[in-house]
């Protein structure tokens, strides 16, 4: 290896010295003889030693590399398939002289088809895979190209273990609420699942083992292929809503437009003509109000390709990621977007509710709990945030607000206080010394039933006194707890395995007595509160409106450069 020497004038200090020193490093770190890019064999029995031979410099070059083969191919899972290559003595894992395993091709069969489990073929180094394959079949030389083979295998082995990662846990981050330790899924734990699929030659059985097993997502799954088979993924233009650059933004709106047919090319800067005139015929072929200027809601129509669905999917599929592994025998599920409450039992859907949510001003939170007791005829205790934005402002411009409203002022004694001996002036968020409760009965805000479970957000699931909301379409409604209506079927569901301390008409007694009733003691049922924009239902997909934006976020965070081809 040769060295290029510097000639340091005078005395090398200790730092000139220091440098001089990484250089040499440098120059000998990238001094690692790239790998061939062919290496074709006469004779076919070579094949297979000068294969090893190939993976075992590819392996020196691109450790040196970070990864890195050459500016179109790099591994991303990097340190496994080193662990795999060292402990296989760099064996190939994939192929067997001149010709795939059956592995291989179930491999590829799972990365061509990865759209249909809401990944992106491109991933897992679909096309770079289909040039080669092709290449080896028709092409006798590439076939007898050692270089290739090991470049193929190894990019087998990183899809593998990418597919493998993105099943089991997904792309998106982990947060606040996700149950699953990280722990678990180390290096060794891919490694077993990689030796485990390769020894029993059951590559897309190992994979789809990994995938969640909840309903939603089981769901989701099944009527992935039948999207798939009418969905259009011509390339549109996205628009990025709100904007930073308005004038930008109106070029992309152009661009979108043109796209649609509706306009022939973009106008001048000055020239808002053409513009609303194609704008008016968006709006009356999609039945908006036709104003000709650009809206929220216009965005979001011309926003809603099956690009833009896809993604969502690959989303929602990703946050069933972020469950428990383990699926309870029964649990509950509330989807926000949908506006729905599922109950499931030994894999069947018990129940299913519509609910009202929280408004996007006071949104409902994503958590999960255990549902503990439930309370008939429930006095409400009203959070600090509800008295301090809506409750104080009305009380103090008029006491009587209080008395309408069937509320009551309690100090922290819980000592009930006559609001007329009370400077409401004086009240605010630093000073406010009392707790508003609104007493129970048929015009309690919380209906006649209220579900208790622990979360730090003070919200529950309960009844409520504007049952004719329910018949809405948009129910971002509440202040952030989640009303039930079909809550009678749910406390009876939940009191239903003990008959020996519930009879059948229990409830409805209590009910026609108007009598509060705390009950416990059932076995707790597993609450997951979820912001899913996306239900299989009947073996099709729905797509739910985006109600707080998340979905959106997402699909520009994590998959917004995504190509879905």
């Amino acid at each position: 290896m040769r060295y290029i020497l510097l000639s340091l004038p005078g005395r090398a200090t200790l730092s000139q010295s220091a440098i001089f020193f990484l250089i040499l490093c440098l120059f000998a770190c990238k001094n690692t003889k790239k790998p061939p890019e062919k290496d074709v064999v006469k004779e076919p029995e070579q094949l297979e030693v000068r294969t090893k031979e190939n993976l075992q410099k590819i392996f020196t070059y691109v450790d040196e590399n970070k990864g890195k083969l050459n500016d179109s191919i790099s591994f991303s899972e990097w340190p496994l398939l080193k662990s795999v290559y060292a402990e296989n003595a760099y064996q190939t894992v994939w192929s067997y002289e001149d010709d795939w395993k059956p592995l291989a091709d179930s491999l590829f069969g799972l990365v061509k088809n990865a759209k249909e489990y809401g990944l992106f073929p491109s991933d897992y180094n679909y096309a770079a895979l289909q040039a080669m394959r092709d290449k080896m079949r028709q092409d006798v030389v590439s076939r007898r190209d050692a270089a290739l083979w090991a470049r193929a295998d190894m990019m087998f082995t990183d899809a593998f273990f990418k597919l493998a990662k993105h099943l089991k846990l997904g792309r998106l981050e982990r947060d606040s609420i996700t149950l699953r330790k990280d722990s678990l899924y180390d290096a060794a734990y891919f490694l077993e699942t990689f030796k485990s699929a390769i020894a029993g030659n059951k590559i897309i059985e190992t994979l789809q083992s990994l995938e969640p097993h909840f309903q939603g997502y089981t769901a989701i799954r099944a009527a992935i292929p039948a999207f798939l088979q009418t969905a259009n993924f011509k390339k549109f233009t996205y628009l990025v809503y709100p904007y930073k650059d308005s004038i930008a933004f109106v070029r992309s709106v152009e661009r979108r437009l043109i796209e649609e047919g509706l306009l022939d090319t973009i106008p001048p800067l000055n020239d808002t003509v053409g513009l609303r005139s194609a704008i008016r015929r968006y709006q009356e072929d999609h039945e908006f109000k036709v104003s000709g200027k650009i809206s929220e809601p216009l965005i979001r129509s011309l926003n809603n390709t099956d690009e833009q669905k896809f993604k969502s999917i690959a989303v929602t599929l990703d946050q069933f990621k972020l469950m428990p592994d383990t699926v309870p025998v029964t649990y509950m599920f509330v989807n926000l977007p949908s506006y729905t409450l599922f109950v499931y039992n030994d894999d069947t859907l018990a129940l299913k509710s519509k609910v009202i949510v929280g408004a996007p001003g006071t949104r409902t939170p994503q958590l999960n709990s255990k549902v503990s007791n439930f309370i008939t005829y429930p006095q409400w205790t009203v959070p600090y945030s509800i008295v301090f934005r809506d409750m104080l402002p009305r009380i103090q411009k008029n006491i009587g607000y209080l008395s309408r409203q069937n509320l009551m002022v309690v100090d922290r004694y819980d000592s009930v206080v006559d609001p007329a001996s009370i400077n409401w002036s004086k009240m605010d968020k630093k000073h406010f010394p009392y707790l508003i409760r609104q007493k129970e009965g048929d015009d309690n805000s919380l209906g006649i039933i209220k579900f208790n479970f622990a979360n730090k957000y003070s919200v529950y699931l309960h009844d409520t006194n504007a049952r004719s909301l329910f018949s809405r379409s948009n129910r971002a409604l509440s202040h952030g707890c989640v009303r039930v209506k079909e809550w009678e079927k749910l406390s009876q569901f939940l009191i239903s395995p003990d008959t020996m301390r519930f009879k059948p008409d229990s409830l409805s007694a209590w009910m026609i007595r108007q009598e509060k009733h705390t009950v416990t003691g059932f076995p707790r049922v597993p609450l997951y509160i979820r912001y899913n924009t996306v239900e299989g239902v009947e073996g099709s997909l729905k797509f739910y409106s985006d109600i707080y934006g998340y979905d959106r976020l997402a699909r520009e965070k994590y998959f917004a450069k995504k190509e879905v081809m």
